[in-house]
């Protein structure tokens, strides 16, 4: 069953409908929240794989 799912799920057919659902549709910018908010958890990450060291 499961391969089933995994086939229909990736058919063309399904990409094109799922492309003409707004919730499915690519945005061309991130928001800018967002791009604060990855920006923060980037820092964070790069902290604690130096040990939470100061670069």
């Amino acid at each position: 069953m499961a391969n089933d799912i995994r086939r229909q799920a990736g058919s063309e057919a399904t990409k094109r409908f799922l492309r003409t659902l707004p919730a499915f549709r690519l945005e061309k910018e991130v928001p800018r929240r967002l791009s604060d908010l990855l920006d923060r958890l980037e820092g964070a990450e790069a902290k604690k794989a130096s040990g939470g060291r100061r670069q």
